[in-house]
């Protein structure tokens, strides 16, 4: 169920992990048809029609095989076509050797036939695969927040990674492998019937039924074990990322043991649903092995009986034996075709109940793109909440005039950071509106709402590339003279040049290789770049020092000049300047006005600027010891030194503000 604005309802249904299709292939295979006979692709249309032609050349050459045999066996028995009269010792000679040569040619055709079909496939293959691979991480994007929250990076890569694997692995077991098995089956029993009788056809027909059965059963028993086998999988994997992720949290702590020891034994469920599977398929390939084994006796015990009566010759011995062995190839084929089908049904049914995921926040059909004109915000009556059981927001109701700086300041699950994602829409409000020029941002489409709101928030994560990449994030059609710019305003210029590859340095892992006051200034300069008329700031500074904090400070405020700018603050002092803050407690608007206006009220924010004033005396008392401990020669008593680690913010007084 969906409401006006596109908010679905999750149903329990939807809200908890189940198999897309229960591992059936039928609705696997209607869902990659549009994939294999794409219809914008005439290229790729043609190539599968030239698949199949090559496909049905394969399997005549490959029926022919056998035939090409038997003359050949019976040409040197004197049997069948070859005569044995003294005046055609020449022929009788002559006629096995050309036989043989047809042979060998027969079994090259065959070869050559089955690879140039498996080539002009592969492209049709492989378009298949990246598209769908496409369409599934364009997907995983385009889902809410609160899907991402709940789900492990990990698992997700995985669940793309083997859904890739498992469609290429249907994809061409299906139409290159299956369907050309089915029409060797056909022609076979052809062959059998015209060249024996029907005893021998049933005797095949009972052997090929008893060999599917006991392969539908034991591959249906091996299914739980593999899906057990990728679930131990998928957790080894994510545990791995998950500790790689945080290495430096685990040198902290000296965990490098223990979180060895949790993916071991994530790796230990791994071995064991391993080795059940391959014990598994240690029964059913010998139990393929000895019904097939059965039949094939049947069939040239049958033979030898028509060769003592004179109505069979050694050629037809020679060739049901061929003939038998031809079949088992295709029959052994199938055992592994419903294995491997099978299998990969599992491997992608997760990417397919990901496909099968609607967004939570989806646009309303045919929304207009949001139009700036001053770049006003407004939140009306807004109501919101996580969990219907506990609410967020109750009743928010503020402005932040065009070109003006509102700040949100409360304690810790006030709503603070609750607001910006609603700004941005990873939510919708339960209630109420917020409006941007009068705009109901529900209205509007997503991309062009986004674009016009930049965001620095407080853990700033880059991408695992270079300082220009990073920065040039924030609008991709910028130029390098564009990026550097935007790095000056920021900051930051000077010591990207100090690098030895200047704007070129990798930044590592979630830009693990640079500073937090560095990895802020590339947010910024990233932003900056963007040029947007609306600015969220998230905390931008409660994780750095008060040197590194107050150059940001000065960063941010160039960037917030003649721009609508949201400050989500819990450093009091960066907000002083604000034309208006807001204090949250427990969802509600308990007190606003600007920092003198609210000092002199005495109240929530007053007690918070006064808990925060006298922290930061006992940092300054503290570094004051520190610094007559370690040098009482270097600075006169009770001065401190002029490193930048200890210079203190300025913090007023609640007597100066007033």
């Amino acid at each position: 169920m969906s409401d006006m604005y596109g908010r679905r309802s999750a149903s329990p249904a939807s809200s908890r992990d189940k198999r897309a299709d229960n591992g059936a292939l039928f609705p696997t295979l209607v869902h990659l048809w549009p994939y294999i006979w794409p219809h914008e692709r005439f290229d790729l249309r043609m190539r599968v029609l030239a698949t199949l032609f090559l496909m049905v050349l394969a399997k005549l050459a490959t029926i022919a095989v056998p035939f090409t045999f038997k003359w050949a066996v019976d040409a040197l028995a004197g049997q069948g076509s070859a005569p044995a009269a003294p005046n055609w010792i020449g022929w009788a000679i002559a006629a096995p050797i050309a036989l043989t040569i047809a042979y060998g040619g027969m079994r090259i055709l065959m070869a050559l036939l089955t690879q140039a079909r498996d080539g002009f496939f592969s492209k049709v293959a492989m378009n298949a695969v990246r598209r769908l691979a496409y369409r599934t991480f364009e997907h995983m994007h385009a889902l809410s927040l609160r899907f991402h929250l709940e789900r492990k990076t990990g698992g997700l890569t995985r669940v793309l990674e083997r859904g890739r694997n498992g469609i290429e692995t249907i994809v061409r077991l299906v139409l290159v492998q299956a369907l050309p098995t089915v029409v060797e089956f056909l022609l076979i029993m052809g062959v059998l019937l015209y060249e024996f009788d029907w005893r021998y056809v049933a005797v095949m027909m009972v052997t090929i039924g008893l060999y599917l059965a006991f392969t539908y059963v034991a591959t249906e028993w091996r299914i739980n074990i593999r899906r057990q086998m990728n679930d131990s999988d998928t957790d080894a994997n994510v545990k791995a990322i998950d500790s790689l992720l945080n290495y430096e949290t685990v040198k902290y702590f000296s965990a490098e043991e223990r979180e060895a020891q949790r993916y071991d034994r994530a790796m230990a469920r791994y071995e064991t649903a391993s080795v059940k599977s391959y014990n598994s398929l240690t029964i059913l390939n010998s139990g393929q092995a000895v019904i097939f084994t059965i039949g094939m006796v049947i069939t040239m015990a049958m033979c030898v009986q028509g060769i003592q009566n004179g109505t069979q010759t050694v050629g037809n011995f020679v060739m049901i034996n061929a003939m038998m062995i031809q079949l088992y190839q295709p029959l052994n084929l199938m055992g592994m075709l419903y294995r491997e089908i099978k299998q990969a049904v599992i491997d992608i049914e997760s990417m397919f109940l990901i496909l099968g995921r609607k967004p939570e926040i989806e646009d309303r059909p045919h929304a207009p793109p949001l139009e700036i004109r001053r770049g006003a915000v407004k939140f009306e009556d807004v109501t919101f909440s996580y969990d219907p059981d506990r609410p967020i927001l109750k009743g928010l109701s503020f402005e932040v005039p065009a070109g003006h700086t509102v700040a949100i300041v409360g304690p810790s699950g006030a709503g603070k950071s609750t607001i910006s994602r609603l700004l941005f829409r990873f939510y919708d409000v339960s209630g109420g509106r917020i409006l941007i020029d009068g705009q109901d941002i529900r209205e509007v489409k997503q991309t062009t709402l986004r674009s016009q709101i930049g965001m620095v928030p407080q853990d700033t994560v880059l991408f695992n590339d270079t300082i220009r990449y990073n920065i040039r994030y924030g609008r991709w059609e910028a130029s390098d003279a564009e990026v550097e710019a935007a790095a000056q305003l920021a900051q930051i210029d000077g010591f990207i040049r100090m690098s030895p590859k200047g704007y070129e340095t990798e930044v590592g892992e979630r830009g693990l290789k640079l500073s937090g006051g560095e990895k802020q200034r590339v947010a910024i300069a990233r932003t900056i770049l963007k040029g947007p008329p609306i600015l969220v700031l998230d905390e931008a500074t409660s994780a750095l020092d008060s040197h590194t904090e107050r150059e940001i400070q000065d960063a941010l405020e160039k960037v917030s000049k003649n721009r609508t700018t949201l400050v989500i603050a819990h450093r009091l002092s960066t907000i002083v300047g604000a034309d208006e803050i807001i204090v949250l407690n427990e969802g509600v608007i308990a007190e606003r006005g600007t920092h003198h206006q609210l000092l002199l009220k005495g109240g929530l924010y007053a007690s918070m600027w006064n808990r925060q004033r006298e922290a930061q005396e006992a940092r300054e008392k503290l570094a004051l010891v520190g610094d007559s401990v370690e040098a009482p020669n270097r600075n006169p008593p009770g001065v401190a030194s002029a490193g930048p680690d200890r210079v203190p913010a300025p913090v007023p007084s609640v007597d100066a503000a007033e």
